[in-house]
């Protein structure tokens, strides 16, 4: 508590002894109280006994106070957007002497509503005119040594007569929790695999969250579009004596196109020792502690092509056997067979030494930057949302440490069948986050994620369809936004942009806490016909794009070079972004085209649209085929370790595409264990990146390097 001079503290018990009760004048009649009670927050509080809540508990006895400096704010959530009229603010002895009165929709984003200069204390009525859902005070200049104190900060005005949207409730019907006294647990389980075994493109979507507790004798074998959680707030907390499978016999043994699906925040003590994990891309493993081994192959040891590992502990060894790529983040392994194009390592403790040289690997010691993803656990009996924090060059494991936050449920709009996106955008209009239970979500307008900070979590593959051309979301050029675990499946109209992160234009520094794509899937057409030009734009700086595929669909329904038309799977504008796990296939122009300084990417994993008619159809300014990872010409600083492309032109088998990667030359541009393949001969490849490299030659399907360029 300050001490202050007997006559200051004379002058404030006078001034709160004089001080009448405060309403809005008669003008205002039809106005209405909207602040008194609600949410305050505050730039500081001076000490426990002045905190931003006395400033709007209706009670001229207790204030708020700031610490002893300018630019102090205090703001009130007011729960909804409202037309404001009015503001009061009831000074104590330390008051501003120069400040403005703000409103936002998001919290983030001000606009003044009025600025005072030369105020004199006491009791300041002022006439405003705004629409927004936050009100802040925003200090400017003091007028005495000590911070800004006010009895009371009262907004007035009108609502929409909208109601709010409720945060938190129930998880829907297609969530499925148990624990270990569930009666006929395995069938659950079987139930859902058998509908979703071979449902590639079909409507179920799923999620097993599995309770703290200890599980005998189960096989979890996961399908289509099914996730399997715990939730605890460590893997550890849900051990599970028995199986989590994936395999391929619903495909004769391949297992290429074992799809969208994923395992998190569990431990598995496998049945014979090993676990299998047979899939292909947009599968994740994530905060897995496996006590024993790891297959990532079919049974048979059939063709694969995956995938992606972080956060895990296998305490035995990983044999990925027939998986073509794979890409491991900050876990541990007890160690790892073999590999057979690229399988790319950071922070991996247990990870064999590179050697692309000679074989498959590239290993670093460490990863550059990065954050796990949110994820729904109980504390008790309350679901709460774990948001992991940033780590620098980290290796090993997170847990369990769990360096982050944790928000509670009842700060989410937890959306769930029949929710519409203009639902959805008032929830975020309010400050909720979004948690999308497992279903598939039509949009007739785009989702505008605008304040810093936001989580937007899917469960079960949850799947956002754009209608009628629109894009599916934007996110705000701010901190901190968190998107993780859904899918967004292009609609038969055209978009422009199905995932923008960051206005066209963005320049703001978020290296302290930057937005995170997770486990963010794209498809254009296979369930449909689909349409966009655009499938990612990242115009924000210092954005993590952690594990994505961004895939035009080369089978299913809807499929054609023009049917399922999509020119660019992403685009980087922003500076400084970090891709980790890059998953970008069969798009009819360039796959990743990287305009951005400083970008990095750590693996990549490409194949060329199959279907492009001729080589006259991906011609353009005298290049035979657009790379699947192209630099643009004006950047002058990028890095990227582990990239594969490789060619299948099955519509035109002639096709010799100029090269795999596109990259300007200069001190600033450095490429790591490049490699193009030519699967089967169907096509080929005439250089590595820009003019250098071998050919692929013939059937034989063998790689051709470049281990360091320039």
């Amino acid at each position: 508590m300050r001490l202050r001079s007997l006559g200051v503290a004379l002058a404030a018990m006078a001034a709160l002894l004089a001080l009448p009760t405060v309403h809005a004048p008669a003008a205002q009649a039809a106005d209405t109280l909207l602040s008194q009670g609600k949410t305050a927050t505050a730039s500081s509080e001076e000490n426990g006994g002045t905190v931003a809540a006395n400033a709007v508990d209706g009670n001229t006895g207790t204030r708020w106070s700031s610490a002893f400096t300018d630019d102090q704010w205090l703001q009130v959530d007011l729960g909804a957007s409202a037309t404001v009229s009015q503001v009061v603010l009831n000074w104590e002895a330390a008051y501003g002497k120069d400040y403005k009165v703000q409103i936002s929709a998001n919290g983030s984003s001000w606009t003044d509503l009025k600025s005072v200069t030369g105020g004199d204390g006491g009791n300041d009525t002022l006439a405003v005119s705004g629409q927004g859902r936050y009100v802040r005070m925003q200090g400017v200049h003091r007028a005495t040594q000590y911070g800004y104190s006010l009895w009371e900060f009262q907004v007035f005005g009108t609502t929409s007569g909208t109601p709010p949207v409720q945060g938190g409730g129930d998880l829907g019907p297609n969530v499925i929790v148990v624990d270990p006294s569930t009666p006929n647990l395995q069938a659950k389980f079987d139930s859902v695999f058998a509908q979703q075994e071979s449902a590639q493109f079909g409507s179920g979507r799923y999620q097993f969250l599995l309770k703290p507790g200890t599980y005998n004798g189960i096989n979890a074998q996961i399908g289509f579009y099914t996730s399997i959680s715990g939730l605890g707030l460590n893997p550890d907390d849900t051990q599970i004596n028995g199986d989590v499978t994936v395999d391929a016999g619903w495909f004769n043994g391949n297992a290429t196109q074992n799809f969208w699906r994923s395992a998190e925040n569990l431990a598995i003590t496998p049945s014979n020792g090993t676990d299998r994990w047979a899939v292909a891309q947009a599968a994740p493993f994530r905060r897995v502690h496996v006590k024993g081994g790891l297959n990532l192959a079919p049974n048979g040891y059939g063709w694969a092509s995956g995938g992606y590992i972080a956060d895990s502990k296998i305490d035995g060894t990983v044999g990925p056997y027939s998986q073509q790529q794979w890409y491991t983040r900050d876990s541990s392994v007890g160690g790892w067979t073999n590999g057979v194009w690229n399988m790319t390592f950071t922070g991996v403790q247990g990870a064999p030494a590179t050697n692309f040289d000679s074989g498959p690997y590239t290993t670093l010691d460490t990863t550059p930057v990065s954050r796990e993803k949110p994820f729904l656990y109980l504390d008790g009996s309350t679901y709460k949302v774990f948001v992991p924090a940033k780590r620098t060059n980290a290796r090993g494991v997170s847990w369990p440490a769990n360096a982050g936050s944790s928000i509670p449920l009842d700060q989410f709009y937890v959306v769930k069948a029949g929710a519409t996106a203009a639902t959805i955008n008032q929830a975020l209009a309010q400050g909720l986050n979004l948690l999308f239970t497992p279903g598939v979500y039509h949009l007739n307008q785009t989702i505008n994620v605008t304040r810093a900070n936001t989580v937007v979590l899917g469960l079960g593959l949850a799947t956002l369809v754009p209608d009628n051309g629109v894009d599916a979301m934007h996110v705000a050029d701010v901190d901190g936004v968190k998107l993780a675990g859904f899918l967004i499946d292009a609609g038969s109209v055209n978009s422009d942009t199905l995932l923008r992160i960051g206005d066209p234009g963005s320049t703001a520094d978020h290296s302290a806490n930057p937005t995170s794509m997770q486990d963010v899937f794209v498809r254009i057409g296979g369930a449909g016909p689909g349409l966009a030009t655009n499938s990612v734009v990242v115009n924000s700086n210092n954005v993590l794009i952690d594990h994505t595929w961004l895939w035009r669909a080369d089978h299913g329904t809807g499929v054609g070079w023009n049917t399922n038309r999509a020119d660019y799977g992403l685009r980087v504008n922003g500076n400084d972004v970090l891709a980790t796990g890059l998953f970008v296939e069969h798009f009819n122009k360039y796959d990743v085209y990287w305009q951005g300084e400083r970008g990095r990417t750590i693996f990549f994993q490409n194949e060329k649209a199959y279907d492009a008619p001729n080589a006259a159809a991906i011609t353009h300014d005298g290049v035979v085929g657009y790379a699947a990872y192209k630099v643009a010409d004006t950047v002058t600083n990028h890095e990227a370790w582990g990239l594969g492309s490789y060619c299948n032109y099955t519509a035109d088998p002639s096709i010799v595409q100029s090269n795999g990667f596109q990259v300007p030359t200069g001190s600033g541009i450095k490429m790591h264990d490049l490699l193009v393949i030519s699967l089967g001969g169907m096509g080929q490849y005439a250089h590595v990146v820009n003019n250098t490299g071998s050919p692929t030659s013939g059937t034989s399907t063998t790689p051709s390097k470049v281990t360091q360029f320039p």
